[in-house]
């Protein structure tokens, strides 16, 4: 029985189609360039002003309790932002931060630089100064926060309140020089009142949309700046690993990154022999389905300007619809059963617009590797990975593309094409995927719809997804799920309150049906569900199935349980907590059984330069006659030192317990130091220390008592410093 709805479904939003016109802003140019350091120089008075803000939360279309005021001026070169912000001085949050990791008062400004309402670029700052950039994708359904940008900002804390500067290089983003508008919206973010103030109206049941954001009219003026636009960055790396008997292998190398903008509407990516170990390990995960866990990628060459190869229609906040992953990144330069890696020597990437259409391009190589699986010798053969992706741009607001993913060895090619889309209204999504698996001379079809639909007082949700039997796409893509079939309605109604303590409630109730062909069944089921949102800055939602299921050859009444809360009451404390008890099928176990899990996680700001928090989750196995197989434990506790911008100390800890052993069965232990000494430039010091309970033997050959013992230690010194031409 599959999990459908663990995500609060008030987050769900859609998109609009009519760009506002109701907010105007002139763009200037001056001779000479504003001094970015938040204090308001006299050539501010010639930019145009941006007031009268709109307050989207805790009261919708309440006047804003503190004024705002954006102003934007240009040179040549860039274009400058600078944002008042009034409140008393002992309201202001004032703790530092690190590159898109902070906390306090912020504000930011997106723009729309190709005037095509569904992408946007955000600059955001806090009071402090710290910084945050990312991109806005799909009518601001989706964020990618992995696009970093060279660009630059400070801020001033006064008696009356905080001043931001930024200063953004054309040379630094992308954009459609023959406009004479772009897309323009701010935002401002005061956490002692939980209170979200936008420059721009947006509908409470929709949220924030591109499609109506105000406008940034050129004055005289047509940003035209290209440069070289090429950055280069050499990496140098240092590491020492540990081996057995008090030893280590100490080795040093180099890798380089490139990325070149030849134009404002195209990008190359190159890197060669990068450094892709991850600084923290992946989270445990608990398992008890038929079907692989799904870990997120990290690697920046992965994450960086991945939005072109993304399934149209994926909406970040929701997790509703679920478009197949035929592009799982994770495939490329994997861990092995040993626990090493496969050598990725080069990868490059090409991504860019024309016109309506978006175009990119991926290749990767990876080496050869030996490793033992089972006690017998393995290997894995150098491969080439390869990507293509073009996408259109039709009916204002609505995308079609066609995305093609390969792997090739000697002998063998495996690879999926596929057509997907997404057509969007300011009341619905309807977003589809038909996909076609190559492995070698073997191929199937499959295929994912969703449907979306959020009015004023009423929300619906629909999806379906149809996997063939041969439909394996295991060594480019994340789709384990073959032979499989489903269809998932839920429909109900939504209220909103002007004033009081609750701020909105939704009721939601529909069905599932899931097929798989190894079970010949059809599970069927019930959902009913109930969202509940605070102005307090926290919510709660309860969601319930109940139905029949069949797995191999065991029919049963099925049933399942959640509860997650996620609160924020003050703007130095924010945490979560869920947990459900389910009876299902336990694959670990191959029996029918109970199923629980609970968990919560905090973070504290102890001092306005030190965070501390913790997570702790548990999963609890029951017998089919309801006493307990076992209890595993999970907790991650955490120390974040940032005693200025940008410098970063952060201690961790994962244990991890198990009850029928009632023993630690695995810590690890790991240390940090970041600092971000310029844009896109950072120096790492990562130390990890990993100690578990495998068989443990002396230089004899005899095996050792069970201990929690050294099985993996290491230390890596990295350095990446960006050349910009």
């Amino acid at each position: 029985m599959t999990r459908i709805l663990s995500f609060p479904l008030l987050f769900l939003l859609i998109a609009s189609q009519a760009r506002s016109q109701e907010k105007t802003l002139v763009l200037r140019k001056v001779s000479k360039p504003p001094i970015v350091d938040g204090i308001v120089d006299t050539i501010w008075s010639e930019a145009d002003s941006a007031t009268g803000f709109f307050q989207t939360q805790p009261y919708y279309g309440q006047p804003p309790s503190r004024n705002t005021v954006a102003k934007v001026l240009t040179t040549e070169y860039a274009l400058y932002c600078m944002i008042i912000c009034y409140d008393d001085h002992e309201n202001i949050q004032k703790t530092t931060g690190k590159l898109d990791d902070f906390a306090g008062d912020v504000v930011s400004i997106m723009i729309d630089t190709f005037g095509d309402n569904k992408t946007a670029y955000k600059f955001a700052v806090t009071a402090s100064g710290v910084k945050a950039d990312s991109r806005l994708l799909d009518d601001a359904r989706n964020r990618d926060y992995g696009w970093d940008g060279v660009w630059f900002a400070d801020s001033r804390i006064y008696d009356w309140g905080f001043v931001v500067e930024m200063e953004i290089p054309y040379r630094s983003i992308q954009y459609d020089e023959t406009l004479n508008a772009w897309g323009l919206d701010f935002d401002r973010w005061i956490p002692h009142l939980t209170e979200d103030l936008y420059w721009c109206r947006y509908e409470q049941n929709e949220g924030q949309r591109i499609s109506k954001f105000g406008r940034l009219v050129f004055e005289n003026f047509h940003p035209t700046i290209k440069g070289e636009n090429l950055e280069i960055y050499p990496v140098g790396i240092t590491s020492a690993n540990y081996l057995e008997n008090k030893k280590y292998r100490v080795q040093g190398d180099l890798g380089l990154d490139v990325f070149f903008n030849p134009s404002p509407k195209l990008t190359f990516q190159l890197t060669a022999n990068p450094d892709f170990a991850q600084i923290e390990a992946d989270p445990f995960s608990f398992n008890i389905s038929r079907y692989e866990t799904y870990y997120d990628e990290r690697r920046p060459f992965f994450t960086q300007g991945n939005e072109i190869f993304m399934p149209s229609g994926r909406e970040r906040n929701s997790g509703f619809y679920r478009p197949l992953e035929l592009l799982y990144t994770r495939r490329i330069g994997k861990k092995l059963p040993n626990g090493s890696e496969v050598p990725l020597l080069l990868g490059t990437k090409a991504f860019g617009r024309a016109g309506d259409w978006e175009y990119g391009g991926f290749l990767s190589m990876t080496g050869s590797a030996d490793f033992s699986s089972g006690g017998l010798p393995q290997n894995e053969p150098q491969a080439y990975f390869a990507s293509a992706r073009i996408k259109k741009h039709i009916l204002d607001n609505s995308t079609i593309g066609i995305l093609y993913v390969g792997k090739f060895t000697q002998g063998n090619s495996y690879g999926v094409i596929d057509v997907d889309g997404a057509f969007r209204t300011s009341r619905w999504q309807l977003s589809y995927q038909f996909a076609r698996s190559i492995k070698n001379n073997d191929g199937d079809f499959g295929g994912s719809a969703g449907f979306v639909m959020f009015g004023e007082n009423w929300m619906t949700l629909a999806r379906t997804r149809v996997i063939g039997e041969k439909f394996d796409i295991d060594q480019v893509g994340f789709v384990p799920w073959r032979g499989t079939a489903e269809v998932t309605a839920v429909t109900g109604p939504r209220w909103y309150f002007d004033d009081g303590y609750v701020s909105s409630i939704l009721l939601y109730a529909g069905g599932i049906l899931y097929n798989e062909k190894v079970d010949g069944y059809t599970d069927h089921s019930g959902v009913l569900g109930y969202n509940m949102q605070f102005r307090t800055n926290w919510g709660f939602e309860i969601n319930t199935s109940l139905g029949q299921s069949r797995d191999l050859g065991v029919k049963y009444r099925s049933y399942e349980v959640t509860f997650s809360s996620w609160f924020n009451p003050s703007p130095d404390f924010n945490g979560n907590f869920w947990g459900g008890y389910s009876r299902t099928y336990n694959f670990r176990r191959n029996y029918l059984a109970y199923y629980a899990w609970v968990g919560g996680s905090t973070g504290f700001q102890v001092l306005k330069t030190l965070q501390a928090g913790t997570s702790l989750s548990s999963n609890m196995e029951f017998k089919p006659d309801r006493s307990v197989e076992d209890v595993v434990l999970n907790g991650r506790p955490y120390l974040s030192l940032t005693p200025v911008n940008n410098l970063n100390i952060r201690l961790y800890v994962d244990l991890l317990y198990f009850k029928s052993t009632d023993h630690l069965e695995q810590t690890i232990f790991g240390l940090l130091f970041s600092y971000n000494f310029l844009p896109k430039s950072w120096i790492y010091l990562a130390v990890n220390e990993v100690r578990d309970r495998r068989p443990e033997y002396d230089p004899l050959g005899s095996i050792l008592p069970n201990r929690l013992h050294v099985t993996d230690r290491a230390g890596v010194l990295k350095m990446k410093y960006l050349y910009y031409f």
